[in-house]
């Protein structure tokens, strides 16, 4: 007789997405502190100094030419990654710029076709659809709102860039995870990440003061647990029930960011958002297996 299904793997997913979501409204205040360039930079460079230690005390070792090849090249999108991500944070609402990057994984659908030559199923290409309305909606709701000023303007430019740097991302998380084990993942993720911000560092980097200094601390602090969470939880539970639980991520995004920053969900975003998780819920379906 089987046992019934721990619920543990769920909550524990619930709190690593409600952790990535706090982190975020860490980093939007102090990118609006201190710039998006210098606090993505600061919580690339804790996060090495967090999660690196840790690697090389339990054995780790440098990485073969291949993995570090991936190592490198996910370190870059990344560190671009995050940086228009936080970008947009600064002139978009928490939750709004969160709704937008959930169409993310259904980019990676496509992209999964052209880099691993998958075969695109005719339930990604509806999702794709979902998507791209909800996002249309979203966008649609704020011209349709206000007046799209330059600042929000950029804002939306800089979240669809992230969102298919985002897309690429996860491609290339599939492929490094054949290669080396996730503190060694982790470890390159933010050394290579801080690396290639470093390099604009004596023109563009601004120190923070103590309280920017501890919100950037608590976000780095706040990925590793998050990552650590989902790691676990995935360990333990099938994808397919898992990724409802990164939709909550919206609903956290809400409650901060009127916490942190007094800010409103608006019915357009509701509409978009809801489009957009239809599309993720069709994407992620599968055939049932024979037993």
């Amino acid at each position: 007789m089987s046992s019934p299904p721990s619920i543990r793997p769920i909550l524990a997913a619930l709190l690593g997405v409600a952790a990535f979501s706090l982190m975020d409204a860490f980093m939007k205040g102090a990118s609006l502190a201190i710039g998006a360039y210098s606090a993505a930079l600061l919580r690339s460079a804790l996060g090495v100094c967090l999660i690196a230690p840790v690697w090389l005390a339990r054995g780790g070792r440098w990485p073969a030419p291949r993995a570090l090849r991936f190592h490198l090249v996910r370190g870059v999108v990344s560190a671009f990654m995050a940086l228009s991500f936080f970008f947009a944070l600064t002139r978009l609402p928490l939750a709004e710029t969160i709704a937008i990057s959930f169409f993310a994984p259904i980019l990676s659908l496509y992209l999964a076709a052209i880099v691993l030559k998958e075969t695109i199923r005719p339930g990604a290409i509806v999702a794709g659809l979902f998507g791209l309305a909800g996002t249309l909606v979203i966008v649609g709701g704020r011209i349709g709102r206000e007046a799209l000023d330059d600042g929000a303007a950029a804002g939306l430019a800089a979240i669809l860039f992230s969102a298919l740097l985002y897309a690429y991302n996860l491609i290339l998380a599939r492929q490094q995870a054949q290669h080396a084990g996730p503190l060694e993942i982790a470890s390159f993720h933010s050394g290579v990440g801080a690396l290639v911000l470093a390099v604009a560092a004596p023109w563009l980097l601004v120190l923070p003061d103590m309280p920017t200094l501890g919100a950037i601390g608590a976000a780095s602090l706040l990925t590793v647990i998050a990552a650590a969470l989902l790691g676990w939880a995935n360990a333990r539970e099938e994808a397919q029930v898992l990724v409802a639980m990164e939709y909550s991520g919206f609903l956290w995004a809400a409650l901060f960011g009127w916490l942190f920053f007094a800010e409103t969900v608006t019915p357009t975003v509701l509409m978009g958002t809801l489009l957009i998780v239809i599309g993720c819920a069709i994407a992620t379906r599968r055939s049932p297996r024979p037993r």
